[in-house]
C-alpha cells in the first residue's frame, strides 16, 4: 500500500480533522508519516502514525492576539503570518520526503511553504501531491461573494454588482500583501509565480474541502481537482466528566477557539446571559483558560470536554464561527448561535444564517441580553439545522476523502 505523508499547520483545528482523514487511511492499510504540533505528536503515535513534530521556527511565528480592526486588515495580519512561515515549512517538508519517500503528500491549506514543496515535489517524481482544507479555502468565484468580510450571497443584478465591484478589493488587496512573500519562497524552489488567489489553490491534482452544501454555498467553477468531503471529526480519547451524566436539563455548549485569539469574553456573556434560564451551559476553551470567569450554578467552565459527548444533550451550540466546532454541531442537528471574531469566521457565520441553521452577534454588539435573544432564535432553527445534518451525512466525510485520494492514486497524474 502508499506511505502517506501528512504535513499540517500548527493548530489543532487543522490536525484533528485531518487525523480523522489520516485514520481512515490507515484502517485501508496505507502507512501514514505524520508532521505536526509538537504537543500532539504522542497522542497521534497511540493512533499507529509514524509522528514527528514540525520545525519549531514554524509554531514560533504566531498572529497577534488582538488582530487589527477591520475584516481586511485582519485576514491581512493572519495571511501575512503563513507567508513568513513558509520558508521554514518548505525545508521542513523537503527533509520529511526525503527520509520517507512517500507515494502521496497531503498538505495542510495554511501551510503554503509545505504546499510550494509538495508541488515541487509531484512535479519531479510524479507522486500525488493533496491540499487539504479544513475551512472554505478564498478562491474567487463567481458564485459567491468575495471571501472574507462574512457578506451574504448576492441577489439580483444589484448583489452581482456589489460583488463585482468588491472581488478585486478584497483579493487584490491580499494578493498584494502576500504574494511577493509567496512567490519569492516558490522561485527558491525552482517554482513559477502565482498569479492570482485562485491559482494558488489550484496547483495540487487534488484538494479535499472539509464542508458541503448547501451550508457552503453552491458553485458552478469549483476547480476541477476540488471535492467537497463533509466534515472530518476526530477528538482526542479523554474521558468524559463525571458531572456530564448528571445534566438533565438541554444543555447549550459555548466554546471558543483552539488558537489565541481575543475570543475568552464570549464564555463570561454567555454565562451572564443564561445565568437564570432553565438550561445548563457547558463552556470550553481549548486554547487554555486565561481569565477568571463568575460562574453561575447552571454552569461548567473546563479548558476541554469532548464536544461530540456535550452536543448530544445540546439545543444550541455558541460558537465563535471556528469551522469544526460549528460544523460539529450542525453534524449532528444542532442549531448554531455564532459569535466571529477574526480569520474566517465572520464566513461561517454567514453560512449559519444564510442556510438557516442559527444566528450570529457581532462581537461589538455582544451583551448578556443581545446574546441570549440570539440564543433562544438560534434554538428555533432546528429545521435548518437538520437539512445541513443530513447533507453532511450524505457528503461521506472521511471515507469520501479516503475515496477520492486512491481513486486520484490510481488515475496516476
Amino acid at each position: 500500500m502508499a506511505t502517506v505523508l501528512a504535513y499540517t499547520s500548527p493548530a489543532k483545528g487543522h490536525l484533528f480533522p485531518a487525523a480523522a482523514l489520516l485514520l481512515e487511511l490507515r484502517r485501508r492499510g496505507h502507512r501514514i508519516v505524520l508532521r505536526t504540533l509538537a504537543s500532539e505528536v504522542e497522542t497521534m503515535r497511540r493512533l499507529g502514525f509514524d509522528a514527528a513534530p514540525i520545525d519549531p521556527r514554524v509554531p514560533a511565528i504566531v498572529e497577534p492576539t488582538r488582530l487589527p480592526r477591520g475584516t481586511v486588515a485582519a485576514l491581512r495580519a493572519g495571511i501575512g503570518v503563513f507567508a513568513q512561515r513558509a520558508p521554514h515549512e518548505a525545508a521542513d517538508l523537503r527533509q520529511a520526503i526525503a527520509e520517507h519517500q512517500p507515494d502521496v503528500v497531503l498538505v495542510d491549506v495554511n501551510s503554503w511553504g509545505g504546499l510550494a514543496e509538495a508541488e515541487r515535489w509531484a512535479a519531479a517524481t510524479g507522486g500525488l501531491f493533496v491540499e487539504f482544507s479544513p475551512y472554505t479555502p478564498a478562491i474567487p468565484s463567481r458564485d459567491a461573494p468575495p471571501f472574507g468580510p462574512g457578506l451574504p450571497p448576492a441577489r439580483g443584478p444589484l448583489g452581482r454588482l456589489r460583488d463585482l465591484a468588491l472581488r478585486p478589493l478584497v483579493f487584490g488587496t491580499l494578493e498584494r500583501a502576500v504574494l511577493p512573500m509567496l512567490n519569492k519562497v516558490r522561485r527558491d524552489l525552482g517554482l513559477s509565480d502565482l498569479a492570482d488567489a485562485r491559482d494558488m489553490f489550484t496547483r495540487a491534482q487534488l484538494m479535499l474541502v472539509t464542508t458541503a452544501e448547501p451550508f457552503e454555498y453552491p458553485r458552478r467553477d469549483w476547480p476541477e481537482q476540488t471535492v467537497l468531503v463533509g466534515p472530518c471529526e476526530w477528538e482526542p480519547p479523554v474521558a468524559e466528566p463525571s458531572w456530564l451524566a448528571d445534566l438533565t436539563d438541554p444543555v447549550v455548549l459555548v466554546t471558543t477557539s483552539s488558537e489565541a485569539q481575543d475570543d475568552g469574553r464570549l464564555v463570561q456573556v454567555a454565562l451572564d446571559a443564561l445565568a437564570d434560564e432553565p438550561v445548563q451551559v457547558v463552556a470550553t476553551l481549548p486554547a487554555g483558560i486565561r481569565d477568571s470567569y463568575r460562574i453561575p450554578a447552571n454552569a461548567h467552565v473546563e479548558e476541554f470536554v469532548p464536544h461530540s459527548a456535550v452536543l448530544t444533550r445540546s439545543v444550541v451550540a455558541v460558537t465563535h464561527g471556528g469551522m469544526g466546532a460549528t460544523q460539529k454541531a450542525l453534524a449532528r442537528g444542532v442549531p448554531v448561535c455564532v459569535v466571529p471574531f477574526g480569520r474566517d469566521q465572520h464566513e461561517v457565520a454567514q453560512r449559519v444564517r444564510a442556510s438557516g441553521a442559527g444566528t450570529s452577534v457581532k462581537p461589538a454588539r455582544l451583551t448578556p441580553e443581545r446574546l441570549r435573544s440570539a440564543i433562544l432564535q438560534a434554538r428555533d432553527c432546528a429545521d435548518g439545522a437538520h437539512r445541513i445534518r443530513d447533507a453532511f451525512h450524505a457528503s461521506g466525510g472521511p471515507q469520501a476523502a479516503a475515496d477520492a485520494i486512491e481513486k486520484r492514486g490510481a488515475q496516476g497524474r
